[in-house]
């Protein structure tokens, strides 16, 4: 990692400035990270990636050390302000990876800016796609799953688990699961505020998603409880390119809790892009 040529800048944005960092060189992954992060969740994937392309990381507007309007940040940014960052740096041909929040970002981008685009990562995530909108087999898994979750969360919560992390980290892993609450921390926003506008903003049809004309990977874990992991097969088929694959034994956050899984599963999503 010491040889690879590394940057970091700001973006300009019109009520905010967004923070990047850049390492390596080849064709560019942008990585957008979720709620409980920012530019370092990828600690474990830039180094992986590097040497083959150029890793852009950057943290939200409102995300340390990004900075954030007075009225706290919109999800309706997310993707000009993803826009402006690949524009900013005369990026073509990007592979967005983007993990829970980061979906909104990366979905919205890839609706907006397909010519710009070669793929998508969604980690965890359906951006503002509402998996409640799925009928059938779907619609019924991802009820099952709403009431496992609701159950999970409640009894994380009082053992001081983090969602996003998940009982597993917490018990396998401690100092990983300390290191990810304590990357949480770094960013003093209202969290409870922007997951209330996530959720608000999370409106948009399954129907949508077919408009996505790029391939398309998701990648979910098993023990997830923050999404239903257990619909993102229907989701991928809803898309004219779209995969999935599940990580197994991990929660909300593979990329973090099973790097080398993640990374794996994101190299051989790469290579057959060409």
């Amino acid at each position: 990692m010491d040889k690879v040529a590394r940057g970091r800048g700001w973006v300009e944005r019109p009520d905010c400035r967004i923070y990047y960092e850049t390492a390596g060189s080849g064709p560019a992954l942008v990585f957008a990270h979720g709620l409980g992060g920012n530019h370092l969740s990828w600690w474990q994937q830039v180094p992986h990636f590097s040497a083959r392309y150029t890793c852009v990381t950057y943290s939200h507007r409102g995300f340390s050390p990004s900075t954030a309007p007075a009225d706290g940040p919109r999800t309706e940014e997310f993707g000009p302000d993803l826009g402006a960052l690949v524009e900013h740096l005369r990026l073509n041909d990007v592979v967005v990876v983007g993990q829970s929040m980061g979906g909104w970002s990366a979905l919205d981008y890839a609706l907006t800016h397909p010519h710009r685009l070669k793929a998508v990562v969604l980690s965890a995530t359906s951006g503002a796609i509402d998996p409640a909108s799925l009928g059938g087999e779907g619609g019924e898994r991802f009820a099952a799953w709403r009431a496992m979750s609701d159950a999970a969360l409640g009894a994380g919560a009082a053992k001081g688990e983090h969602p996003a992390a998940g009982a597993r980290m917490a018990a396998e892993q401690p100092a990983l699961h300390y290191l990810y609450r304590a990357m949480d921390e770094l960013s003093a926003l209202d969290k409870v505020a922007m997951r209330h506008r996530l959720f608000a903003s999370r409106n948009r049809p399954v129907g949508d998603l077919a408009a996505v004309a790029v391939p398309v990977l998701w990648v979910t874990g098993e023990e997830d409880i923050v999404f239903p992991s257990p619909v993102a097969p229907f989701l991928a088929r809803a898309m004219p390119r779209g995969e999935h694959v599940e990580i197994p034994r991990v929660g909300h956050s593979g990329y973090f809790e099973d790097s080398a899984a993640f990374n794996a599963v994101v190299d051989d999503f790469l290579a057959r892009l060409g």
